[in-house]
């Protein structure tokens, strides 16, 4: 799989020189400025140490299974912002690229908040995931709002059982109780991060039902 975050540092140079420095014990394949340049920082077929404890569809060992991108943007930490274009187009050109050589499903082109959505939110709402699905790289859907009242926490029953049931057959981590408790909420969020980012508020409301529902077709077509 791919796994894409955002470096969430005051500026690129220093994400760079931190992902360069052994004592910080992190790193990641690649590194993506702003103004586009590449920098390769870890062999393809090497173990980076980009996703931390981790979780999707099954496997828990990320790092093992990933290649991770680290996209040059301050976060929500230091002044969340837009991804210019040109920085989006070498992320595509790099993914072009890195799927030349992986047979990497369209489904497992992720998140770091997919796969570990209690620790993480990059890159964020405001990653431009349907441009790249449009170029070929990932899933993205946008159907007509699913029927019936939204679920939030404190609900429970058969429709929130099917709902969790689906999240976890898309490949996150999520729970399957029939109660919509916090750990719920927070895997939703990170689900809307990525595929209903207008509104990351946990509630699965009928816009969320129908996407989970439409991304699990396409990961399964």
């Amino acid at each position: 799989m791919v796994v894409l975050h955002y470096t969430g540092m005051a500026s690129g140079p220093a994400a760079l020189e931190r992902l360069r420095d052994p004592a910080a014990k992190v790193s990641s394949h690649y590194l993506v400025e702003e103004d586009g340049r590449v920098f390769t920082l870890v062999p393809e077929e090497r173990r980076a140490w980009h996703a931390g404890v981790s979780f999707w569809a099954g496997e828990r060992d990320i790092n093992g299974l990933s290649i991770g991108v680290e996209i040059v943007n301050p976060g929500h930490e230091f002044g969340y912002r837009p991804f210019p274009e040109v920085q989006i187009a070498a992320v595509i050109a790099l993914l072009d690229d890195v799927r030349g050589r992986w047979m990497i499903p369209d489904a497992r082109i992720l998140g770091h908040s997919d796969v570990a959505p209690a620790r993480k939110i990059d890159p964020g709402e405001l990653f431009p995931w349907a441009l790249l699905a449009a170029a070929g790289h990932g899933l993205w859907a946008e159907p007509a709002p699913a029927p019936g009242p939204p679920l939030s926490e404190g609900d429970e029953g058969g429709p929130v059982l099917a709902f969790q049931a689906g999240l976890a057959r898309l490949g996150y981590d999520a729970p399957r109780t029939g109660q919509y408790d916090a750990d719920t909420a927070t895997v939703v969020r990170a689900f809307q991060r990525h595929w209903r980012q207008s509104d990351c508020d946990g509630v699965a409301d009928g816009e969320t039902r129908a996407r989970l529902m439409a991304v699990l077709r396409l990961a399964a077509a």
